[in-house]
């Protein structure tokens, strides 16, 4: 079934605080973990912006801008999985919703938001989770995860140097990035033979099921 992401669903679930009615998207991204990605998103509506999560103007596109931008990336993971700046939880809460069979490591340094973060994964009784309250270049654990993830962090060439050091050989390293994602990764050519990453390419994810498929850069790290 081919869903239609700019139609509103059936229920109009996500319609108070000028949140954005819920995508008919949304149910086909998440299945059964639906209520959890609903919940998830009225409380970031309503909250958000006051706790200084979100910007004034991402409610009303918060769904198909952010939870479903995130939502959509959720099959390529495996594993134990960290989630670089974390913030709001955009990609690692939505993930982890939408993938409560992969371990999350969520790496935050900044005390709000890792009280938000706290917060949403006891309300939401996310068993798959954990918070790690550090920078990512501050990471004391080593090359031991199977993926790194980051939305909106930096530009790639600043991102590979935080991110890489923590997956282990054969993992990989997958960001969600803008449509200047393929002139990052050739600003990034030293710091990709640096780290010696390989296999490095943008792929979609998401189309025809999302107006905007996202896009990811993936490599693998040896």
């Amino acid at each position: 079934m081919t869903a239609t992401p700019s139609s509103a669903a059936p229920d109009d679930s996500g319609t108070s605080g000028g949140l954005e009615s819920e995508p008919r998207a949304a149910a086909l991204v998440f299945g059964d973990r639906i209520a959890h990605a609903r919940r998830f998103t009225r409380a970031l509506a309503v909250e958000g912006e006051e706790r200084g999560l979100i910007g004034p103007l991402e409610v009303p596109r918060l769904w198909t801008r952010h939870i479903l931008n995130c939502a959509v990336a959720a099959p390529l993971f495996h594993g134990r999985v960290g989630d670089v700046g974390s913030g709001a939880g955009l990609p690692g809460l939505v993930l982890a919703i939408a993938r409560p069979d992969v371990r999350w490591v969520l790496i935050e340094p900044m005390e709000r938001r890792v009280a938000w973060l706290s917060e949403q994964v006891a309300a939401l009784g996310l068993d798959n989770v954990e918070i790690v309250r550090a920078r990512g270049e501050d990471w004391k654990f080593g090359p031991v995860l199977d993926a790194v993830t980051a939305r909106a962090v930096s530009a790639l060439r600043t991102l590979i140097p935080v991110t890489a050091p923590l997956v282990r050989d054969g993992g990989e390293l997958i960001l969600l990035k803008g449509a200047n994602a393929a002139n990052e990764i050739t600003a990034a050519e030293k710091q990709v033979r640096r780290f010696r990453l390989s296999h490095v390419r943008v792929e979609l994810v998401g189309g025809g099921i999302v107006d905007e498929p996202t896009r990811v850069v993936r490599a693998t790290v040896r």
